[in-house]
């Protein structure tokens, strides 16, 4: 079967997509209809669906777990918020779980699903039906779509007026649908009624037999499927492979069935493996029969050629009559286990043979034969033994001397050498384990000696012809062992002695590195810490490494005696060299450190101690005068941002405060900002001491809070606050004087701004000022409350200062005046009247005004239906036009 390429697959169908942006309306609309109802046909195992594709998806959640249902695995937990971001994030861990499945998804991303892009989240719907509903479609060494195609031709083959090539017009007529069904379920259909000219019957009984009685929701209408001229291939396909779904219950039916012949035929075959063993037992124990008798004739027989001609026929026996049986037994063994596996799977009762026959009794039998033929052999042996015995034993005693005379030449030699003298401690080892090696060869010859002692002794019994020679040539053979069993305890005893003198050595040249590799370390770290360039920016911090390098001195004494120590090793070796004149071919093998390189480094760390010293008391110097600076700057930055605050503090409470004439305020704040003027020297003389600790690079100062730039900062929101309270005053004294405002009424407006100036910031903000304006008895509504804040707060800042509070006041004042002199002057000229004539106005006002007013009466209608006549409020307007009067 040809392996199904899924990144080629979903290439191509990616691909499709793409072309597919430019479905036109009828296509788009099927593949809502069908993807939506495969996607809840799915869903309602978990109780829930959805009603509209691209927007049910968008937060991610459904779409999860659609894909938990349709794969059976757990994804990751899902964002549970309702912002983009959480949407984004279920839809991404969604298409990650689709791309492990093997599918590369291109052009659609978690922004177009949660934006609800139709066309994208159609794209990711086909997508997922394509890789979990026709992926795994195999037939016939197809997957996917050209297995589900295969399998639709071979379902409908038998139906001639039904011809499948595509998942498009193929469909049309329905009779494709029908087949199906009527292939797996003909009950269900009536198949001979349907015509192929009534599609419409064709596909609705389709597919209301599939919903009703195979569980497969309605994907498709028949009318969009007749009136398109080439239905959805995608909606097709995803219908037809529910049918697949639903069928591939009856393939496992027909694969029973198949499954039934094949037990028949095994029952069959197992009648015929009885019968064979039955056989082949009956013939086996025969055979055994007959054999046993010949095999237990045990009649000696008086010469060797005799009893050589009884060995041939045995052998005989054994090469040419044995093995066929041995062959018939096994197959025997191998039919019966075989029989008894087949109906042990088969379920089938265990097989019992005929008595007498079973494997048991054969192997008894067997064991029988191979009794006698293991008697028989071993009285053919003996015989011939007893015969063969002396001219063997004779034989086997040169042999075994020779071998023994051969193995001793040149071993007197080698365990004489004194090679051990020059050796170093690895070649003493490795001579010791060759000594070792030789001591268990001579322990295992010891075992041959023996035999040869042994051999010599039975040629004597029987009276061998030539017992002189061999008792002779035994004797040199036995002295000669014991002479090297000596020289072997010699050696080994000399080796052992000088191993145990240079592993003395060994370990004083260990205990050396061991000790001087630290200690060289140490006064390596001590080398670069006396070096180190320090940085440090506090007097405790010096005073910190004056501590620490006290501390260091106070270990010399200590590291000294460990030099000494250290020395004392190498003195100590250098004494069993001499005394023991031990051959010292190289150096200390755990180490490259000499005495001479820790006396070097050891004066090393003596000569920079001292000054490591100097270079501490030098810095302790400049960090106790870098400390007078920070304290000389804190002591004035103390007094100085503190006298800033309370300036800012006073300047606020004056701007509230009423106390006096604007006139006495403006005096009073001018001689308050020249008093603080006059404390510029003392903020110039800050700076100076700042740029002292500056140049001294001191960074930070703990004995303040205050730096520099705080300092500036105060210093020049105080300069601006003293201006900008002067210049409001000034500002409250011109509107005074234009507006015409007592001094009493100027009282009661700050009354009134302080008194809903909660915060006590001057300002008002946009609520303070509404609840003013409801105290004083404005009626306001939203769009009222709106026009007064565009007059009070132009810039729309949600604020309203003590000026714009003024300025309204007054200009609400002004109106007011206005309004009564129109109402006087109403009431003049309409006398006992609730309305004004045009002849009136002509004989009252100004030519001018007169006819100005008569030309705006004409929208006008007075009370009791009188033409051309204004009431109060339409002079009013007449006069002044849409306003509050």
């Amino acid at each position: 079967m040809e392996h199904y390429d899924g990144e080629n697959v979903y290439m191509h169908q990616e691909d499709d997509w793409d072309r597919d942006l430019l479905l036109d309306p009828a296509w788009e609309k099927q593949q809502r209809k069908t993807f939506t109802a495969w996607c809840n046909s799915h869903l309602r195992k978990a109780g829930t669906q959805i009603e509209n594709i691209e927007e049910d998806f968008r937060d991610g959640l459904k779409l999860m777990l659609l894909l938990e249902v349709i794969s059976g695995e757990r994804l990751a937990k899902p964002e549970r918020g309702k912002m983009r971001v959480h949407k984004i994030s279920n839809v991404n861990k969604a298409l990650n779980f689709i791309a492990s499945k093997g599918v590369k998804l291109v052009s659609i991303g978690a922004e177009e699903i949660v934006d609800g892009n139709a066309k994208m989240t159609l794209g990711m719907i086909w997508t997922i039906i394509l890789r979990f509903a026709i992926q795994d479609i195999s037939v016939e060494e197809t997957s996917a779509k050209e297995g589900l195609l295969l399998w639709c031709q071979r379902k409908t083959a038998p139906y001639k007026n039904v011809n499948i090539q595509n998942f498009h017009i193929s469909w049309k007529d329905g009779l494709g649908f029908c087949a199906l069904i009527h292939r797996h379920r003909p009950e269900l259909i009536d198949y001979g009624k349907l015509r192929k000219d009534d599609p419409m019957t064709n596909l609705n009984t389709a597919f209301d037999v599939a919903e009703k009685y195979l569980d497969i929701p309605k994907m498709l209408d028949a009318e969009d499927i007749i009136s398109t001229l080439r239905p959805d291939e995608k909606a097709v396909m995803t219908y037809v492979s529910c049918y697949y779904h639903a069928f591939s219950g009856k393939q496992k039916a027909e694969t029973a069935a198949n499954r039934i012949c094949k037990v028949l035929a095994v029952n069959q075959e197992n009648e015929q493996l009885m019968e064979h063993y039955e056989k082949l037992a009956s013939d086996l124990l025969e055979w055994i029969r007959r054999t046993i008798p010949w095999l237990e004739n045990r009649m000696p027989e008086n010469t060797m050629q005799a009893m050589q001609q009884k060995l041939e026929d045995f052998r005989d026996y054994r090469r040419l009559h044995k093995p066929p049986k041995v062959q018939e037994k096994c197959q025997m063994e191998i039919n019966f286990n075989t029989l008894q596996t087949k109906l042990r799977l088969s379920n089938r009762p265990a097989f019992m043979p005929s008595e007498g026959k079973m494997v048991s009794d054969v192997n008894n039998a067997w064991g029988n034969l191979e009794g006698a033929e293991k008697g028989y052999e071993e009285w053919l042996l003996n015989e011939i033994r007893r015969l063969e015995r002396l001219d063997h034993l004779a034989e086997k005693f040169r042999q075994k001397a020779a071998i023994h005379e051969a193995w001793t030449e040149g071993k007197e030699d080698l365990l004489q050498k004194r090679d051990y003298e020059t050796a170093s401690l690895s070649e003493i080892k490795a001579l010791l384990k060759k000594h070792e090696a030789f001591e268990s060869d001579l322990a295992a010859h010891q075992d041959r000696v023996e035999q040869i002692a042994a051999i010599a002794q039975e040629l004597n019994e029987l009276d061998y012809y030539d017992s002189p020679s061999v008792n002779a040539r035994c004797q040199r053979i036995c002295d000669q062992w014991d002479a090297l069993g000596a020289m072997s305890m010699k050696r080994a005893e000399a080796l052992q002695r000088t191993e145990k003198l240079l592993e003395t050595i060994d370990q004083l040249y260990l205990e050396f590195a061991k000790r001087a590799a630290p200690f060289n370390n140490w006064m390596e770290g001590a080398m670069e810490d006396l070096q180190d360039t320090f940085i440090v920016h506090t007097i405790e911090e010096i005073q910190g490494l004056s501590t620490a390098h006290e501390q260091f001195k106070a270990t010399l004494p200590e590291a000294d005696k460990e030099r000494l120590a250290i020395l004392g090793i190498h003195n100590e070796i250098a004494k069993i060299v001499q005394t023991y004149h031990v051959n010292m071919a190289g150096t200390n093998p755990y180490t490259t450190i000499n005495p001479q390189e820790i006396n070097a480094k050891w004066d090393k760390v003596r000569q920079l101690v001292p000054q490591r010293d100097q270079a501490l008391i030098e810095e302790h110097a400049r960090q106790q005068n870098n400390e007078r600076l920070r304290r000389q700057f804190a002591t004035q930055a103390n007094i100085i941002g503190p006298w800033i605050q309370t300036k800012m503090e006073e300047i606020g409470r004056i701007s509230i405060e009423m106390h006096g004439t604007l006139e006495d305020q403006l005096t009073h704040l001018r001689q308050y900002e020249k008093s603080i003027v006059n404390y510029k020297p003392k903020i110039d003389q800050l700076e100076g001491d700042h740029q002292l600790i500056q140049e001294a690079l001191i960074f930070d100062n703990k004995h303040t809070n205050y730096t520099m730039e705080h300092i500036r900062v105060g210093w020049e929101q105080l300069l601006t606050t003293i201006a900008r309270t002067i210049n409001e005053i000034e500002n409250q004294i011109l509107t005074r004087d234009a507006k015409g405002i007592t001094q009493e009424q100027l009282n009661e407006f700050r009354a009134s701004f302080n008194h809903f100036d909660r915060k006590r910031t001057g300002i008002m903000d946009a609520d303070d000022f509404k609840t003013c304006l409801i105290s004083m008895g404005y009626n306001l509504g939203e769009n009222e409350f709106s026009r007064i804040m565009s007059i009070v707060d132009p810039n729309r800042m949600g604020i309203v200062t003590f000026q714009a509070f003024i300025d309204f006041m007054s200009r609400e004042t002004a109106d007011t005046d206005t309004a009564d002199q129109v109402l006087a002057s109403f009431k003049v000229l309409a006398g006992d009247k609730n309305y004004i004539l045009a002849d009136e106005l002509r004989r009252e006002l100004p030519p001018d005004q007169a006819e100005y007013c008569i030309a705006r009466m004409a929208p006008y209608t007075g009370p009791d239906g009188v033409p051309g006549a204004l009431d109060y409020m339409s002079f009013s307007t007449a006069l002044y036009g849409e306003s509050d009067l």
